[in-house]
């Protein structure tokens, strides 16, 4: 199958879902508290949000 834009796209967002759905589970499995558990989901997205970006632009400058 040819790997287009669009499936490339589809298929980050369902890998970004399910890693979210697993830090999720295992957070609240650690634990047990819904609060945490959200605060710890939610800083770490955040968080890789940003090193995402940055390691993006760090591979622009790599010849």
């Amino acid at each position: 199958m040819e790997e287009t834009r669009k499936r490339s796209i589809a298929k980050a967002v369902s890998y970004r879902i399910a890693c979210v759905i697993m830090l999720t589970l295992v957070t609240y499995l650690i634990t047990g508290d819904l609060l945490q558990m959200t605060s710890i989901v939610v800083i770490f997205q955040s968080i890789q949000m940003v090193i995402y970006n940055f390691h993006g632009r760090a591979w622009k400058r790599i010849k």
